[in-house]
């Protein structure tokens, strides 16, 4: 119930979130979803972050005590089983309260930063990103443009199989397009995300304070398929 929940909070974090300009690297820092930039994707992280740590908190708590009775009460020590304990109410009210009550915490927060995400009131910008094999394209509802954006030449080249190019002297390896998205800074934007043939991500750039942001062509383009592999 709670992973179904998460679900829609992980496609919302990539599409609001803003990837970091980092040079491509296989560390730690890979393995966490980046922190966004706006409000709501620092709420979506900050969610992440806490769930996460209570299912550590759990994982240390259960396998703790389970290696723990496992070393203790091993055969070579001499340990019997007791077969005389079939049942006990005390301890299956405890294992039957304490996780719906962990449940309810959990479900609490998510429940509420669901809320936000989907409360699109006084929206001022609405855009329609269609998602393609490493391409996407961006719809300005109401502004009357659209234009096509895929992955950089030099991810693009770096991702073939046998390119015989090392990822890692890519800046900014699968993180670069050659037309990225631009949306207006303070300004409440709605994403309609779809895919013609996969699911996949927005990549953006946020327009510096005080500047007035244009997509970089006012002539509606046609799609352009991905390039077959």
């Amino acid at each position: 119930m709670i992973c179904a929940k998460l679900a829609p909070l992980a496609l919302a974090a990539a599409a609001a979130s803003g990837f970091p300009a980092a040079q491509a690297d296989s560390g730690w820092s890979q393995l966490n979803m980046p922190r966004g930039v706006t409000e709501i994707s620092r709420k979506i992280y900050d969610l992440h972050m806490e769930i996460f740590w209570v299912c550590v908190a759990i994982a240390v708590v259960v396998f703790g005590a389970m290696i723990w009775s496992i070393i203790t009460y091993r055969k070579s020590r001499g340990a019997i089983p007791d077969g005389t304990l079939v049942h006990n109410t005390k301890v299956e009210a405890i294992w039957t309260v304490v996780p719906v009550i962990i449940l309810i915490a959990m479900a609490v927060p998510a429940a509420r930063t669901l809320v936000e995400i989907e409360d699109t009131t006084r929206t001022e910008l609405t855009i329609k990103v269609t998602g393609f094999q490493w391409g996407w394209n961006y719809d300005y509802l109401d502004q009357g443009v659209s234009y096509y954006s895929r992955l950089d030449r030099k991810s693009d080249a770096a991702r073939e199989l046998l390119s015989g190019i090392d990822p890692n002297t890519v800046e900014h390896y699968l993180l670069n397009v050659d037309h990225p998205l631009v949306v207006p800074v303070g300004t409440k934007v709605r994403l309609l995300v779809t895919a013609a043939d996969v699911i996949t991500c927005a990549p953006r750039r946020t327009s510096p304070p005080g500047s007035r942001t244009r997509p970089p062509s006012r002539s509606r383009r046609p799609h352009r398929p991905p390039r077959p592999r």
